[in-house]
């Protein structure tokens, strides 16, 4: 019965979604077939609207899947997709949807920095961080850059909508794997937050030369990138490795590795 009500209520809300005639046309077809099949105690259900959603994903098989499996939802429309942080940007501004749910790890741009550039331009827009990181640190971090709820890649899809639509009710959502890291790093009073490492002190536009560094970008096309002069990418590079630390290619790539910010 639940199969078939809510193929029926997708049946409707595609004859209201046909072109070619009126939207008064489709929406009497769409709203007699409906009353026809449930009668007025459902009407709430079709008037419904769905939420709008954009999938940010780098990989086209996992993104794909991600939007059949949205898309079989009556409840969800998926309006945009991206594959990284700058693309996200330009289509969150473009559609203004509901919900994004956000990669972390991404080429060029990663999660994190979208995350606060769309929170800037609309702040209204809800976030969900989809993401294989679990550390405490990367959770907190994500949080604090303004996503509304995390959930881990090996989620279950009925937790992946749970997740969604406790998000859209304004409800912040943490998957059960990393709630449990989240709260022992509050009960221990944050003690490992008052030695502050290299990569606390990093400032947001070293931590962008870093991911670039490390994903195999020299200065010059950094530089472009980012709409910096050459001289600007070096100091920041020199910065950032005094901070770390660290004095090659190598070890810098190993350390981005290491939090998040590119895949091997």
């Amino acid at each position: 019965m639940v199969n078939k009500l809510t193929t029926d209520i997708g049946r409707c809300k595609t004859l209201f979604s046909l072109t070619g005639r009126s939207k008064v046309a489709r929406l009497h077809e769409s709203s007699v077939f409906f009353l026809k099949a449930f009668g007025p105690s459902q009407w709430h259900l079709f008037m419904a609207e769905k939420h709008r959603i954009v999938i940010v994903e780098d990989h086209t098989i996992l993104r794909e899947g991600l939007r059949a499996l949205l898309s079989s939802s009556p409840d969800f429309e998926i309006v945009g997709e991206a594959e990284d942080g700058r693309g996200a940007i330009q289509c969150v501004e473009n559609v203004k949807p509901d919900l994004v749910l956000m990669d972390l790890s991404m080429p060029r741009m990663n999660g994190m920095d979208a995350i606060r550039e769309i929170k800037k331009l609309c702040p209204g827009t809800k976030i969900l961080a989809l993401t294989v990181h679990k550390a405490e640190e990367y959770v907190r971090a994500t949080l604090q850059a303004g996503a509304d709820g995390y959930v881990l890649k090996d989620a279950t899809h009925p937790e992946l909508v749970m997740a969604i639509k406790s998000v859209l009710a304004g409800k912040p959502y943490l998957s059960p794997g990393v709630s449990e890291k989240v709260i022992e790093g509050y009960l221990e009073g944050r003690k490992r937050l008052k030695f502050r490492s290299g990569w606390d002190i990093l400032t947001q536009r070293e931590r962008e030369i870093l991911k670039l560094i490390a994903e195999g970008h020299k200065n010059k096309e950094i530089a472009d990138y980012l709409c910096l002069s050459v001289k600007t990418v070096e100091t920041h590079r020199a910065n950032l490795m005094r901070k770390l630390d660290l004095h090659d290619l190598s070890a810098l790539t190993t350390f981005a590795v290491e939090k998040g910010l590119i895949t091997r």
